[in-house]
């Protein structure tokens, strides 16, 4: 039997590897999943408000377009306005309350001065960043889940590709997470997280193809459309569902994928830094 003696040498060797796993982001799983669960569980303990209110909203529109607007009768290509708009209608709701999840806690946490309770704790930004976005994501499903099932009576869905609609869900989710880590970074005010929702968030996501066509769209209004980000996703998210689409799937999913990186490096940035965080 052999034994081997620590030395000064292996020591400072064991150090240094644990401050380049804690650099990197990966020192505390603890810390990471305990605010993980905190954001998650902060919007589960108001269900009425955060995942039933989303839901009866999209069921109000559902009812809107198809019946008071003949939906029943309508076909886009060939499909049923219903099966076209259900698709359109879920990925709206995953936007906007994926945004709103991550926006509403890191703005009220400022306006209340706790957030230096989440800032004080050996956290890196990558646990920060990735707790909140994952929080957010966690809504975004959460919300599709229970409009699906809501929607479900009323609505023959059928699945085209699982994959697809996964990738699409979890991408826009964390979009939008991001994007409201951003926002909400930056508001010092709920009126200024009010204009970043009415005048960016809201216009972008009805305007993208949720309920219509990009197809049916001529010229400026055609080329703006492809501009938006959020038409891919609401686009590649109803291809999952009803096997057609206005754009190639794999263009949207390429682009989602490449600003949700950009979005994290920009966010981790600004938690690393403290920007609008720190005192």
């Amino acid at each position: 039997m052999t034994s081997h003696i620590i030395t000064q040498s292996d020591t400072d060797k064991t150090g240094l590897a644990l401050r380049i796993v804690h650099k990197i982001g990966f020192g505390n799983w603890r810390g990471f999943l305990t605010l993980l669960w905190k954001e998650i569980h902060r919007f589960l303990k108001v269900p009425l408000q955060t995942i039933l209110a989303p839901m009866m909203t999209t069921v109000l529109f559902l009812a809107i377009f198809s019946l008071a607007f003949g939906g029943s009768g309508r076909y886009v290509g060939s499909v049923s306005y219903e099966n076209f708009l259900a698709p359109g209608l879920i990925m709206m709701a995953v936007i906007q309350n994926a945004f709103a999840n991550t926006s509403s806690s890191i703005l009220i946490s400022k306006i209340q001065g706790n957030i230096v309770d989440i800032l004080m704790p050996p956290l890196s930004a990558t646990e920060l960043t990735l707790a909140f976005v994952l929080s957010g994501v966690a809504r975004g499903i959460s919300v599709a889940l229970v409009v699906g099932i809501a929607i479900w009576p009323f609505v023959d869905i059928t699945v085209h590709s699982w994959p697809v609609i996964i990738y699409y869900i979890v991408g826009s989710g964390l979009m939008l997470s991001l994007l409201g880590i951003i926002a909400g970074i930056i508001s010092e005010k709920f009126d200024h997280m009010a204009a970043v929702t009415n005048f960016i968030i809201m216009p972008l996501s009805f305007l993208s193809g949720t309920f219509y066509s990009i197809e049916r769209l001529t010229g400026i209004w055609y080329q703006i459309s492809h501009l938006n980000p959020f038409f891919y996703m609401i686009d590649g998210f109803r291809y999952g569902f009803i096997g057609t689409s206005d754009s190639a799937v794999w263009v949207g999913a390429t682009l989602i994928a490449g600003i949700d990186i950009l979005l994290y490096i920009f966010v981790w940035v600004l938690i690393k830094s403290g920007y609008r965080l720190k005192a």
